[in-house]
């Protein structure tokens, strides 16, 4: 699934004509604009689902598939995730990663001293917050600024950081 990254879950149906209410997990929910095509995991397998239509209902996604008419074919999509081809998403600027490539990195300090794993990276607005789980399962948070985050190595799955005093 390296190839795919989840965009959002899809938590009901809108209206009588086949539309799906996502909750997406993309920080720019227009990017569904942009996409030709979305896939569903049902299980093990994934559906390819050509978009129709986009729309937004306060902080919800309103997605229309080309082959979803009714209430009750969008009712059988409920609590699907929905996933999109990496390539379909195009290269990322310099110095921005998705959060998928970055859990499970190993965080040390400058000091090549491991703090642990990645565990979860949450967005406060300001900036966001790598939840750093040692082997104890100890956490410590870590701000995402430059003056912390010192280098991302996604090849050799390393992040270094800089400990600012109290933290």
């Amino acid at each position: 699934m390296k190839d795919y990254l989840e965009l959002g879950q899809i938590v009901n149906t809108k209206g009588l004509k086949g539309e799906i209410k996502l909750n997406s997990f993309a920080e720019d929910n227009t990017i569904f604009e942009r996409l030709p095509k979305v896939f569903l995991k049902r299980k093990q397998e994934l559906l390819e689902k050509q978009i129709e239509k986009v729309s937004y209902n306060k902080n919800q996604v309103i997605l229309k598939f080309k082959d979803c008419h009714s209430i009750e074919e969008a009712e059988l999509l409920r609590n699907l995730s929905v996933f999109v081809k990496r390539e379909d998403l195009g290269e990322l600027p310099e110095g921005i990663y998705y959060i998928a490539d970055l859990i499970g990195l190993l965080v040390y300090t400058e000091n090549n001293e491991l703090l642990g794993k990645v565990d979860d990276i949450y967005s406060t607005g300001a900036n966001d917050i790598y939840v750093i789980k040692d082997e104890m399962g100890k956490q410590k948070l870590l701000p995402g600024i430059p003056d912390v985050i010192r280098k991302i190595d996604l090849q050799n799955g390393k992040i270094t950081v800089h400990l600012l005093e109290g933290l």
